[in-house]
């Protein structure tokens, strides 16, 4: 049976008004598409460097020793029992996730322009297709991790299984942080100048290279207003054995990674339509 011109599907792209729900099947269609980018963003990662896929492990290697040396010893903060490359290394695991998403994916969109501009794909698979690059390193990383821990005999216990929920809840703040800027960045190109230094400042007022029980009492509850501040400590009760867990501080982060998550897509998916028109 022949197929004329006339049976074929036809897709009609018009423009839409107002809220709109992200269209997670096309997206999905369009999954060979985020491998196929995430695919070459890894293999441009590594192109032309001497050391390859080792930085992956020698960056949170040397930042946790680097941490060790200026909170552990200089400024004598406690680790709770563990050495500290142990307990900093923990919180830069999970710190280096958020981190390398949010950086990656707020520049997505600016970075591929060319393809905003000529093809017609999910825009959502641009941000998308970092996550993958972000998590293999994550991976990575842990393996470094356990070998480091191995090595000064401070294994991670039972908690280790709560490892997944974790990261889970770290990706989706990422990501929903990811879609915010990223979108905004097609208009407003300052955004990219702030996201660096956005994510400095928070470094220091997240608890990567110090614990929460070195924060005063009297200031806990404000500091504890960062949502990643559940997070982390749910790395370190995964990763640092004896370490406490927050389960208070743990369901705030909970509820907003869902939050920001939603947010992100919706407002990701309404400014869309602008995107081709202004980059």
């Amino acid at each position: 049976m022949t197929t004329t011109s006339d049976d074929r599907a036809t897709l009609v792209l018009r423009p839409t008004a107002g809220w709109r729900a992200v269209d997670l099947k096309e997206l999905w269609r369009f999954r060979d598409l985020v491998w196929a980018l995430a695919l070459r963003d890894v293999k441009l990662r590594y192109r032309q460097t001497a050391l390859g896929a080792t930085w992956v492990v020698l960056q949170p290697l040397l930042a946790a020793g680097i941490f060790s040396f200026v909170f552990g010893r200089v400024a004598g903060l406690s680790s709770g029992g563990v050495p500290y490359v142990v307990f900093a290394f923990a919180g830069l695991l999970g710190w280096n996730l958020f981190q390398g998403t949010v950086a990656k994916g707020s520049i997505s969109l600016i970075s591929n322009s060319s393809m905003l501009s000529k093809i017609f794909f999910p825009r959502l698979a641009l941000p998308m297709s970092t996550v993958p690059g972000t998590v293999l390193d994550f991976v990575v990383g842990l393996g470094a991790f356990i070998v480091v821990a191995a090595l000064k005999h401070s294994m991670p216990g039972l908690p280790f299984l709560t490892l997944p929920v974790w990261t889970v809840m770290m990706l989706c703040i990422a990501l929903g942080v990811a879609l915010l800027t990223s979108a905004l960045m097609v208009t407003y190109r300052d955004v990219g100048q702030a996201v660096p230094v956005a994510l400095q400042m928070l470094l220091y007022i997240t608890p990567v290279a110090y614990s929460l029980d070195n924060v005063p009492s009297n200031l806990r509850f404000v500091y504890a207003l960062n949502p990643l501040v559940g997070v982390l400590e749910g790395f370190r009760w995964a990763l640092v054995p004896g370490y406490d867990a927050q389960l208070g501080y743990a369901a705030y982060s909970a509820v907003f990674a869902v939050a920001i998550l939603v947010v992100g897509a919706i407002s990701f998916a309404r400014m869309e339509r602008k995107f081709a028109d202004i980059i």
